[in-house]
């Protein structure tokens, strides 16, 4: 079988898409087409049903993806083992990171490829769910974000953090150093999207604080939250490392309590699938943030 057919057919799924399939893969969409049709020639009968502009799996097509997802996992990992035979020079590793956590592991991405420039890096950006999936998964080595308790991943805990409710500096509360979430119940809230974890949190704490959150929008960008917060749209809970980083002169941050909410953050991957590539950042990690722990 084809693997790189197999491939093309598996991003095409994902995507929903022969055209941006062909965008993500930076080929042609007549050579997608190809290589899905050689696949199925190949197996014997059709994997997709186009519909408009997205596409369906047949009885067929579904075991395909569901088997070709593991089988293109198992060929990445024999050609990172067959490229460390002589220890790191070649290969790839990929590392998620979400999007409030990048100032930890940008000096590391540095130093990787000053110290392993045969290695092939790849950056996926995602909320800590998704990074969680796609490292369950195998589609990723390594992910820096939120750590889950009772997550069955590896991990190491480089911070922990605390959030705090973050107003437009007009609007924040007068002669407070911090604020309850029943404080909070009638202000409309500016949110990340649900994939996040905060997200979860953020509803929890309302939950418990005895009501539902307004939400008035909602947002994947954290400088974005804060841009949508000091233009008084609503207020946001962020954990401080990120509120820490709006203009003063425009948010008032404070924390908020009854109850508090912290994270742990940190790397996880799969226990007992660490390939050299990724054991040796993990070492820079622990290197550069010694406080880190298992």
């Amino acid at each position: 079988m084809d693997l790189r057919a197999l491939r093309y057919f598996v991003e095409v799924v994902q995507r929903n898409s022969f055209t941006r399939a062909a965008e993500a893969l930076y080929v042609t969409q007549p050579t997608i087409s190809k290589m899905v049709k050689s696949l199925e020639d190949e197996l014997g009968g059709p994997l997709l049903l186009r519909e408009g502009r997205h596409v369906r799996l047949t009885d067929a097509g579904r075991v395909v993806f569901e088997r070709g997802q593991a089988l293109l996992q198992d060929a990445s990992r024999l050609r990172q083992e067959v490229a460390e035979v002589d220890g790191i020079g070649r290969g790839t590793l990929s590392v998620g990171v979400s999007p409030t956590t990048g100032h930890y592991m940008a000096p590391i991405f540095a130093q990787y490829r000053q110290r392993y420039p045969g290695v092939q890096l790849q950056l996926h950006e995602r909320g800590a769910r998704a990074l969680e999936q796609a490292v369950t998964d195998g589609e990723i080595d390594l992910a820096m974000g939120l750590l889950r308790a009772g997550s069955p991943l590896a991990s190491l805990r480089i911070q922990t953090h605390h959030t705090v409710a973050v107003f437009a500096h007009a609007r924040a509360p007068q002669g407070l150093s911090q604020v309850r979430w029943s404080d909070l119940a009638a202000l409309p809230f500016v949110m990340y999207e649900s994939d996040f974890a905060l997200y979860e949190g953020v509803q929890g704490c309302c939950a418990q604080a005895g009501f539902v959150p307004q939400i008035a929008l909602q947002s994947r960008y954290w400088d974005l939250i804060g841009d949508l917060v000091a233009a008084d749209a609503g207020i946001a809970i962020m954990f401080d490392h990120v509120a820490s980083r709006f203009d003063p002169a425009q948010v008032r941050c404070l924390p908020v309590v009854e109850p508090a909410l912290s994270h742990d953050f940190g790397l996880t991957w799969r226990p007992r699938d660490l390939s050299k590539a990724a054991s040796a950042w993990l070492a820079l990690c622990q290197a550069r943030y010694p406080q880190a722990q298992p």
